[in-house]
């Protein structure tokens, strides 16, 4: 199986993440990452998927998904052609005599830390699943107590926009 990042383009109504979902858990595949967040248009959501499933039946997928009333566009986005981010905030142990070797790993992945208590840090950083994967792979020898990851969120390269293409055929059509 391979890894494929949908970009779905919405409409903001209640209910249609849900249908989404559904049309992925109906066809028995794992949503690696999902993202949903508003775009520049008010009335358009983006929903970024990321999904583990080989390329036929993620053409069915896809063309089911297109059937699907509040559905604008969808567009896979390949790594090459996209900018692809996560957001981690991971809480690692850091007391006095390990709290330096910590900052050191953070200032080397280029995180940040966002707070600090006597026994504990807590940590942002943005990149890859990768670059992320390493990072908490430098922090396990410290004691990781708690991580959240946001999903992959993405957008293609160069100045087009698929959301103002999707708005122009929305009007059109309404």
């Amino acid at each position: 199986m391979s890894r494929h990042t949908l970009s779905v383009l919405v409409e903001n109504k209640p209910g249609v993440l849900t249908r989404v979902a559904g049309l992925f858990a109906r066809r028995a595949f794992n949503i690696h990452s999902l993202a949903v967040g508003p775009t520049e248009h008010d009335d358009i959501s983006r929903i970024t998927v990321v999904v583990d499933v080989e390329d036929r039946p993620l053409e069915h997928v896809t063309k089911q998904l297109n059937k699907l009333v509040n559905v604008i566009k969808i567009v896979e986005l390949d790594q090459s052609a996209s900018v692809q981010r996560e957001l981690l905030l991971v809480k690692v142990r850091a007391d006095g005599a390990t709290r330096t070797g910590v900052l050191e790993v953070v200032n080397l992945f280029r995180a940040k830390v966002v707070d600090v208590v006597p026994d504990a840090v807590t940590i942002e950083a943005t990149g890859t699943d990768e670059k992320l994967d390493a990072l908490l792979g430098a922090l396990e020898p410290y004691g990781v107590r708690e991580i959240v990851k946001s999903g992959t969120v993405a957008v293609g390269r160069g100045s087009r926009s698929i959301t103002d293409r999707a708005l122009e055929r929305v009007v059109r059509s309404a």
